[in-house]
């Protein structure tokens, strides 16, 4: 199916329809940017970001939507692909740090040397 025929399978979005992903799209950005300056724990910061690419990715699609144009569909795709690197990233260093002292607190990694 090519990128015509997918515009015309699903019309665009009117203004009043456009303001319901959004508005989604902004709370789930904005619980992640609150719950990852307020929790310390850092699994809880790390699905935080999380929550953030995923409210990034929901606003790419509604625009996308609203044009007419898969662009918004094929961003979300290197979106998702740059939050899974992470996800790896992120849960490997965890893990390494946890090991190297046995809590989970950001606190506690402030401020990172070598010894």
């Amino acid at each position: 199916m090519t990128a015509a025929m997918l515009a015309q399978s699903f019309p665009p979005l009117a203004h009043g329809d456009l303001a319901v992903p959004l508005v989604t799209s902004a709370l789930l950005f904005s619980i992640g940017v609150v719950g990852f300056l307020v929790r310390r724990n850092m699994i809880v910061m790390f699905l935080c970001t999380e929550l953030m690419f995923q409210g990034a990715a929901l606003a790419m699609i509604a625009f996308g939507r609203f044009h007419a144009d898969v662009s918004g569909q094929v961003f979300v795709i290197f979106i998702l692909t740059i939050a899974a690197a992470e996800a790896a990233l992120a849960l490997g260093l965890i893990v390494l740090l946890y090991r190297k002292q046995p809590t989970l607190s950001a606190d506690a990694w402030s401020e990172l040397r070598e010894a």
